[in-house]
């Protein structure tokens, strides 16, 4: 697809005798926040791993930024958050950020700043001086999420980013994440919490290693005859409502 941040083409994947994606084909534009959503063990990880080239395909292309994948320039661009936290123990929240940021090449001269921006959406601004071996499940992944936000990336790859996070935070980063939409940069999302699949653009039902869906969240609605994802999400399941 022309014009496309991330364009995954006809993709397959199999884990020895096991075939976990079948055909995946979808396209994350300019400005826009795409869901990916599916059962767990559906392979939402995996199309995020083969978009990224951490794991190669069997057959089928990932392209992003018109780059095909694997392509170690590239991730310098994006911003990628893993669902476990790849964050160094025993140094404090600063020091990972600092960490970080300085991998990411971000300027001496903004640094502090970037580091403090991000750290206030994710709420950890208090607790950045502790060592990360102290922190909650939550904090980490919060941390993990602020690592993700440096440097502005032009494109946001997130793997369940709000599991562990209180209602409240979840709206402000949700918030976060739209600002960044709103401002021309593009993020792919995966997540369980059907409620948050609202909020996306559009969003893509992943289901048996096919994405069987994947439309606007209101034409979903209109086009499984339902009045909430979660529902779409059951009716495509073929659970009876």
């Amino acid at each position: 697809m022309a014009n496309s941040i991330i364009d995954l083409a006809h993709l397959v994947k199999k884990f020895g005798e096991q075939t976990v994606l079948k055909d995946i084909n979808f396209a994350v534009t300019p400005g826009e926040i795409v869901g990916l959503i599916g059962p767990s063990g559906a392979g939402k990880s995996t199309v995020i791993k083969l978009a990224l080239g951490m794991e190669m395909a069997d057959s089928g292309t990932a392209t992003i930024f018109g780059q095909t994948m694997p392509n170690r320039k590239l991730l310098a661009h994006i911003g990628y958050m893993a669902q476990n936290d790849a964050l160094y123990e025993s140094l404090s929240g600063q020091e990972n950020l600092v960490f970080f940021a300085k991998m990411k090449g971000l300027p001496k001269a903004t640094l502090a700043q970037a580091i403090a921006y991000v750290a206030a959406v994710v709420d950890l601004t208090a607790d950045l001086d502790k060592r990360v071996s102290g922190y909650s499940g939550g904090m980490k992944r919060r941390l993990s999420l602020a690592i993700a936000l440096l440097g502005q990336p032009e494109l946001l790859i997130l793997d369940e980013p709000t599991v562990g996070i209180d209602p409240a935070l979840r709206r402000q980063v949700w918030r976060e994440l739209n600002k960044i939409r709103d401002a021309g940069r593009s993020i792919l999302i995966t997540t369980h919490v059907m409620d948050e699949a609202e909020l996306a653009d559009r969003v893509a039902l992943l289901l048996g290693g096919d994405v069987i869906a994947f439309n606007t969240p209101t034409q979903l609605k209109q086009q499984y005859q339902v009045a909430t994802i979660e529902a779409v999400f059951l009716k495509a399941e073929g659970v009876q409502l």
